[in-house]
């Protein structure tokens, strides 16, 4: 079995093509696609264990992406926050010298996480100002109506 890591250069060469065959609603297309159709188990886990559910599930999914990164999960408080001190997407990306990385590479993050975890009540910011360095920021904070949801 290949590992995850192993995609990384075909996403890459997948949103070239499609932007520079048919623009870039395509790849935002393609991003929403994958939200809908592949991350039903982070919108499953959300909606069964609320903030918590965000920590299983990107516990196990940059874990085995082998990133560097610290979360920190504040329930009463409604915040959970993933600092990535290395993405290992972006990073390899960036080491390749044999690829044309696509410009708005980090932007899928933002498109499908946030597709899954507004709709169910909470507020999503990614700070991709260091994407440069291979790294970002994301905090998912519950909006306050929710932050006194019973948890299940």
């Amino acid at each position: 079995m290949i590992s995850c890591t192993e995609f990384i250069p075909a996403y890459n060469e997948l949103f070239n093509y499609l932007e520079e065959n048919h623009g870039k609603a395509a790849v935002v297309d393609f991003w929403n696609h994958l939200s809908d159709h592949f991350l039903r188990n982070l919108r499953e886990l959300v909606k069964e264990h609320g903030l918590r559910g965000c920590w299983l599930y990107w516990e196990k999914t940059l874990r085995e992406e082998a990133a560097d990164f610290t979360m920190e999960l504040d329930e009463e408080a409604g915040e959970f926050s993933i600092t990535m001190h290395r993405c290992p997407s972006k990073a390899r990306l960036l080491e390749a010298k044999h690829l044309t990385m696509y410009p708005d590479y980090c932007e899928h993050c933002d498109v499908i996480y946030r597709r899954v975890l507004e709709p169910l009540g909470f507020e999503y910011e990614l700070d991709g100002s260091h994407a440069d360095q291979a790294r970002c920021r994301l905090e998912v904070k519950s909006k306050k109506e929710n932050k006194k949801r019973p948890q299940k």
